[in-house]
C-alpha cells in the first residue's frame, strides 16, 4: 500500500503563494532540488488540483536549456515517468502523457489508489491537499520552508483541519531552507 504525501514548498510564515500570487521566491536552489528529487523518485502518481497541475506542466517538455542545472532535468525525467491525476470542474482535456482527469475530489478514489500500489502518492496544491487532509487520508507531510516572509496569501496547510503530526525527519540546506517531515495522525 502506498503512502499519499502531502508535499509543499512554503514561505517561513505558511504560504505557498504571496498575495499577488507569486511564488518565485519559492523556486529551490540546485541543493534543494537535489534533495526534492530524492524525495520524488519513489513517487508512482501526483495528484494536482488544476491550479497546480498548470504550474507542474512544465515539466511535461523541459529540456536542456542553456544554464539549467542538471538536477532540473532529472526533475522533468521524474515527473514525466508518474502518473498523474487532475482534479479540476473546468479544464476539459488533460495535455501531458499519463494523465488522467476527473471532475471531483472523491476520497473513495484516492483510498483505492493508494490500496492498489506499492508507490507513493503525492498530493499538489494547498486546496486539494486541505481536502485530503480532512478526509483523514495523508499520511505524511514533507514541507520545505525557504527563509523569506511574504505575510499573506495562500496558505499551505488549511484552517480548521486538526492533524496530530510526529515530527520523523529534518534537514537544513545552505540557503537557511528547512526540510521537515511528519508523520500525520495515526497513519
Amino acid at each position: 500500500m502506498g503512502k499519499l504525501i502531502y508535499s509543499a514548498i512554503a514561505s517561513a510564515d505558511g504560504y505557498t503563494e504571496d498575495a499577488a500570487g507569486r511564488f518565485d521566491w519559492a523556486a529551490p536552489d540546485e541543493e534543494v532540488l537535489r534533495f526534492v528529487n530524492d524525495l520524488e523518485r519513489p513517487v508512482g502518481t501526483y495528484l494536482y488540483g488544476r491550479r497546480m497541475y498548470e504550474t507542474m506542466l512544465y515539466w511535461e517538455t523541459a529540456g536542456p536549456l542553456a544554464g539549467q542545472p542538471p538536477a532540473a532535468l532529472e526533475f522533468a525525467s521524474i515527473w514525466q515517468a508518474a502518473e498523474k491525476v487532475v482534479f479540476s470542474r473546468t479544464r476539459t482535456t488533460v495535455p501531458s502523457a499519463r494523465t488522467r482527469l476527473e471532475r471531483d475530489f472523491d476520497p473513495g478514489m484516492v483510498g483505492q489508489l493508494k490500496s492498489a500500489t506499492g508507490d507513493d502518492l503525492t498530493v499538489g496544491g494547498a486546496e486539494l491537499a486541505g481536502q485530503a487532509l480532512q478526509a483523514g487520508l495523508v499520511d505524511e507531510l514533507q514541507l520545505i520552508l525557504v527563509p523569506v516572509i511574504v505575510g499573506g496569501g495562500k496558505r499551505a496547510l488549511p484552517d480548521g483541519v486538526r492533524v496530530d503530526l510526529q515530527l520523523l525527519d529534518t534537514q537544513r540546506f545552505a540557503s537557511g531552507a528547512v526540510y521537515l517531515r511528519y508523520r500525520a495522525g495515526s497513519a
